[in-house]
């Protein structure tokens, strides 16, 4: 009876073994594919081109897709070991914050300027003048709503 519960256990740890192998196997390459569309989204509307351009820093376009490419990675580990420690505390947390909000508006608005929005709901509104005081409002709106979020504590 011992013996064969000991075989038993040992099927058992082996099946078990090869079960989270196969899912963390299926994880990554799920992760591949994620990465890979988002990687393509941001190539595909042009994302580091278009700051480089606004910026007048063309010399620096391979900076910006590296920059843009450890980003990725770092916010991957952050996100699949969200107990390791983060050096430097809280500073470190606000530059990664403001890092991630730069990422996301930068994102909407390219997205935004492929798809014509701005254009469209200006002429549909009737706006001549007063573009910047709109977009800009309406990065506000983001910023106060996103504080809110986070003061309140919704998320939790």
């Amino acid at each position: 009876m011992i013996f064969t519960l000991k075989i038993l256990e040992g099927v058992e740890k082996k099946s078990m073994w090869i079960e989270h192998t196969l899912l963390g196997a299926f994880g990554f390459i799920c992760g591949i594919a994620v990465a890979g569309g988002t990687f393509a989204l941001i190539v595909g509307i042009s994302v580091a081109p278009r700051i480089t351009f606004m910026s007048k820093t063309a010399k620096e376009v391979m900076y910006y897709e590296n920059i843009i490419i450890l980003g990725g990675i770092l916010g991957n580990i952050v996100t699949v070991f969200p107990k390791l420690p983060i050096p430097f505390g809280s500073p470190m947390l606000v530059l990664f914050g403001l890092g991630c909000g730069v990422q996301v508006g930068c994102l909407v608005m390219a997205l935004a300027e492929i798809m014509n929005v701005f254009p469209i709901m200006f002429r549909r509104l009737g706006l001549k003048i007063g573009m910047s005081v709109v977009i800009t409002a309406m990065a506000a709106g983001k910023v106060v709503g996103g504080l809110w979020y986070f003061f309140q504590g919704i998320g939790e």
